[in-house]
């Protein structure tokens, strides 16, 4: 039976998608469900594209015991992927599912981490702060912004001439090369 995966996104969805067709073919994992807060973001759109089913949600329902929670015992989910979701991820879903959140970050933690840091923020506070390399975190996801445990991290370097938009990219491309095998990793070692 194939080890099944729910991921959360709430923009664009690149990672999202990336990590869809790393697994298109797989024959021990499967994409079941993308989730978003977000009724018209692009990432539910490059689900029903990959014939996943994609579902928008409220904060209310990610609040509720009879919402969000109940709908993913139904999905029953190996492991839960964070993939630029951007709210808070919520205690009564790390309680429903201890141990099987993880999420994706755009720099090396516990630097540049927290409420608001996201994104280009992240890589405009890594070019102020005149960094020579950044990189991402996986990581399993506490009640805390950026706070559990590290699963993997890898860097990159950054340029002093760099914008924050080439090292977005840089970061873009440790994303997609290594996010998907790291869940692999974590959901296929689960028992």
């Amino acid at each position: 039976m194939k080890k099944r995966l729910v991921i959360f996104a709430s923009g664009n969805g690149t990672n999202t998608q990336n990590v869809i067709q790393y697994f298109a073919t797989s024959k021990s994992v499967e994409v079941v469900c993308v989730l978003s807060n977000k009724k018209d973001a692009k990432v539910l759109e490059r689900a029903n594209a990959a014939q996943i089913k994609a579902v928008s949600f409220s904060k209310a329902e990610m609040l509720s015991p009879d919402g969000l929670v109940k709908d993913l015992k139904e999905l029953a989910p190996d492991l839960i992927v964070l993939a630029g979701f951007l709210l808070k991820f919520p205690e009564i879903i790390l309680r429903e599912f201890p141990n099987k959140v993880i999420n994706i970050h755009p720099a090396l933690l516990p630097k540049y981490g927290g409420k608001g840091m996201y994104g280009k923020h992240v890589h405009e506070a890594v070019i102020a702060n005149n960094e020579t390399e950044t990189g991402i975190t996986i990581h399993y996801v506490n009640e805390k912004y950026d706070d559990g445990a590290t699963i993997f991290q890898t860097q990159t370097e950054v340029s002093p001439n760099d914008s924050a938009d080439d090292v977005a990219s840089k970061v873009h491309q440790l994303e997609y090369k290594w996010f998907p095998k790291i869940i692999e990793d974590v959901v296929l070692k689960q028992s």
